[in-house]
């Protein structure tokens, strides 16, 4: 009896798991093979089309132009308010007028003090070059020198300290009595002033060169000519192009004051000329065109100091 009992309780555990199992798996499957296909094909949304990304690069523009634009249109308005209470400032409408006769022809030659404002600017862009171009001379160099060695730092700091925030016309005289001209004079007081940021700000990047790198070097034997050309160039190129920027700035700012006091060709002296013939459209048409050539340089360095930036890469 007991044996009879115990086959009747396991016959139906070994038949019944078989048609459920069966059951399920064909209830299941379609169910799941409509659900995947719905999801890989979902609606497509408005906006998604060839006109999305076209409209949001539209945006972006409009973004980036009409805030300076906005910014533009404020300063000609206030420019236009202050010309009709003063009476004497022409407005931006007659301004407009001088710069298309002005600049009809801004290479025109009638003798050595009557020249277009194109050869003015480009003969104060060379003084700014050659004056620029002998502090990078002097100044990365030194910069060098006294990043690198805490002694000449010691010795020198004072010495900086002291000329750096002299005035650069202050230098001027100085110039004219050394050179006997106004032009090497000219180029002189923007030696001067270009000279500080060169210097400072490639000595700055010259400390901040982890001393780690400086040890392997020490380790490997390297001489000095190799530590400054293989590890300091490199890391301080970004700090040295920053003083290059500062000090191409500085020295356009000064060019304009310097020419106005030694006089010649240049656009400070086409100012001061300016000034003397009563012509002040022409003084604002020089304003213009004095932030316009300096906001090239400074867009021009920066977008080189970014080019070496690690950080941008």
């Amino acid at each position: 009896m007991s044996a009879l009992a115990l086959k009747l309780v396991e016959a139906p555990a070994k038949v019944e798991p078989v048609p459920v199992k069966t059951a399920a798996a064909a209830t299941e499957l379609p169910v799941t093979v409509e659900r995947s296909e719905q999801t890989s094909t979902p609606p497509a949304r408005e906006g998604q089309g060839e006109g999305g990304p076209r409209n949001e690069h539209f945006r972006d523009l409009a973004k980036v132009l009409i805030p300076p634009l906005f910014g533009m249109l404020l300063l000609i308005g206030i420019w236009a308010l202050v010309a009709i209470k003063s009476g004497n400032i022409p407005g931006p409408d007659k301004t407009w007028d001088a710069a298309l006769k002005l600049f009809a022809d801004p290479f025109y030659r009638n003798g050595p003090n009557d020249q277009g404002i194109g050869w003015n600017v480009l003969s104060s862009l060379q003084r700014v070059g050659i004056g620029f171009g002998f502090a990078a001379l002097v100044g990365i160099p030194m910069g060098f020198l006294l990043g690198r060695f805490a002694f000449m730092n010691r010795m020198f700091e004072p010495i900086i300290s002291l000329l750096r925030p002299v005035s650069p016309l202050a230098w001027l005289p100085i110039g004219l009595l050394v050179f006997q001209k106004a032009d090497p004079a000219a180029t002189w007081t923007i030696f001067i002033c270009s000279i500080w940021p060169m210097i400072l700000n490639t000595a700055q990047g010259v400390q901040r060169v982890p001393q780690d790198y400086l040890n392997v070097a020490r380790v490997l034997g390297l001489s000095e000519a190799k530590v400054i050309t293989k590890i300091l160039f490199p890391a301080v190129l970004p700090y040295m192009l920053t003083g290059i920027r500062l000090s191409i700035g500085t020295a356009w700012l000064v060019i304009v004051a310097a020419e106005m006091l030694t006089g010649g060709v240049g656009i400070g002296f086409w100012v001061w000329d300016e000034w003397n013939n009563l012509k002040v459209e022409h003084i604002v048409i020089a304003i213009f065109v004095i932030g316009m050539v300096g906001l090239a340089l400074e867009t021009m360095l920066l977008m080189i100091a970014k080019r070496f930036t690690y950080e941008s890469r």
